[in-house]
């Protein structure tokens, strides 16, 4: 080393930024680089697990050993290896400080992206560079998009693809004539996942081995490659435009119950309808007048005013999640993309503690998504819930139900006896009732409600062959449109367990069934 040559030490954060390169290109600073072993450690790990920062930092590597070829600069590795404990301590700071206390013993100038890094190092009178990563004036990947298009689709050896249109009427539009090259795709993979490490507006949600998904300003962004897929893989999808509640022309009814009534809300609807679009209106709606709303995405893909604060499934589990909301009490949760048994659990943990719950499901239909309530909890509880399911369909709202509870006898079913709770969901515009939940023995049975006609030979028909196939002793006949079983007098015992089927099946057809013995 010559004599007042500068030494660099960077960390592993500017690493996987890149950012010793852009300083030795843009900035010219010349001298020696050392990169600590622990730094080679950690990317090595991270890209075992197929992780995208260790990919990144080891390009930036490959990257200082060529500039250091062309004349640049010195590159060499120094420091010991890291010990297992040091491992097991990284995320308490154990190889930062490992970097850190290296530079420092050899009078080196400390590199880091990271702002806790930075300041201990000025604290302890080292010279440092603390890179704050500004943002690109334009990313590869957003050169792909115009004013018209949804989402691109871009795959090592296939054209890529953009998606254009609005929700539920779009058209697939080839980008390239020619395919893409597996360096490409990874090259724009590399550089969505380098920016986003530097940006405040942007999230490595997920980082697994084979898939990352990333949040990016508005784009929400999904990189697959091998050996989770059998190529490396962008997905990249953006909102078009931002509504507010007004914008989709509500009736008046609709919005007066979201004012005063509404606290257990499923917005419903197929991929890509347009169901978070209206999940963040709602939650703008609520804050314009004055309630506190809060989120919890998976990820944190909407756009939403600062004063809502947005929570990861990802950087929390549930219990962690369901304290803070529980201890912060805001007056509405919006629930993004609900799946799990987990998710709807804190949906109603939460809903039971008295916040208000703004649910995000995928559903092909309305009653679909109550649907997706049964089973995991009772089902006298779904009204407690969710008192108003809006179904979105290509980008509008397409049906409201209102889900109330009651006790009756069940449409269909003769036998004053047979009256219990019944969860009764109605078209919320017109109250007419569509559809009826309540269990039958040990079963939950979701009908609908609106009449069958019984002139319908073919239902009528259909019941007979199912009656005469599970009581096969009986005999089975159509009288004014009913259906008459006549039993013989010495009813066995396997004969009365049959009977619950029966009654069944009578709900769920709404075609009566009369029992009579011989």
């Amino acid at each position: 080393m010559l004599a007042g040559e500068e030494i660099y030490v960077p960390d592993t954060s500017a690493v996987v930024e890149g950012a010793i390169s852009r300083l030795i290109v843009e900035r010219g600073i010349r001298g020696k680089v050392i990169i600590h072993r622990a730094v080679l450690t950690e990317l090595e790990h991270q890209a075992n697990l197929g992780k995208a920062i260790g990919y990144s930092g080891l390009e930036e590597v490959k990257r200082l050993k060529k500039l250091s070829e062309e004349g640049y600069i010195e590159f060499e590795v120094g420091g010991e290896r890291p010990k297992s404990v040091d491992i097991g301590h990284a995320d308490y700071g154990a190889i930062d400080a490992l970097i850190r206390d290296y530079a420092f013993s050899i009078d080196a100038t400390l590199i880091t992206g990271d702002r806790v890094q930075a300041t201990v190092a000025s604290a302890i009178g080292m010279k440092v560079i603390f890179i704050e990563t500004s943002k690109r004036s334009k990313l590869k990947l957003e050169e792909f998009f115009d004013e018209e298009t949804m989402s691109i689709h871009l795959k090592e050896g296939v054209k890529p693809v953009a998606k254009k249109g609005r929700p539920g009427e779009w058209i697939f539009s080839i980008i390239e004539r020619d395919p893409m090259t597996r360096e490409e795709v990874e090259a724009i993979a590399k550089e969505i996942v380098e920016e986003a490490k530097g940006r405040s507006d942007a999230f490595i949600e997920i980082d697994r081995r084979g898939s990352t998904i990333v949040q990016l300003g508005s784009y929400r962004i999904v990189i697959t490659r091998p050996p989770l897929s059998d190529g490396w893989e962008v997905t990249a999808v953006r909102p078009l435009r931002k509504l507010k509640l007004e914008d989709y022309n509500l009736p008046i009814k609709l919005v007066k119950r979201l004012e005063e009534r509404a606290e257990g809300i499923l917005i419903a609807g197929a991929p890509g309808m347009g169901k978070t679009t209206f999940a963040q209106a709602l939650a703008e709606f609520y804050v314009n007048r004055g309630k506190i709303v809060k989120t919890v995405e998976s990820p944190r893909d909407m756009i939403l005013p600062p004063i809502i604060t947005q929570y990861s499934k990802n950087y929390a589990d549930m219990g962690e999640l369901h304290d803070i909301l529980l201890l912060s009490r805001p007056d509405y949760t919006v629930f993004d993309e609900m799946r799990s048994d987990e998710d709807f659990k804190l949906y109603a943990d939460l809903r039971l503690a008295g916040i208000g719950m703004i649910g995000v499901v995928h559903a092909t239909s309305p009653i679909d998504a109550i649907q997706r309530f049964v089973g995991r909890v009772e089902l006298g509880m779904i009204p407690s819930l969710v008192d108003t399911v809006i179904f979105i369909d290509k980008g509008f709202v397409e049906k409201v139900y209102e889900v109330k509870i009651t006790v009756k006898l069940p449409t269909g079913l003769k036998e004053a006896e047979l009256a219990r709770p019944v969860v009764e969901v109605r078209d919320f515009i017109t109250g007419e009732l569509e559809y009826e939940m309540y269990t039958f023995g040990e079963q939950t049975i979701v009908i609908p409600v609106k009449k069958i006609p019984l002139h319908a030979s073919s239902i009528v028909d259909r019941v007979v062959k199912y009656v005469q196939k599970i009581l096969p002793e009986a005999e089975v006949y159509v009288e004014d449109s009913t259906v008459i079983v006549v039993l013989p007098k010495d009813v066995s015992r396997s004969v009365t367990k049959k009977l619950r089927r029966i009654r069944i099946l009578e709900a769920k057809y709404n075609v009566p069934i009369k029992l009579r013995m011989k």
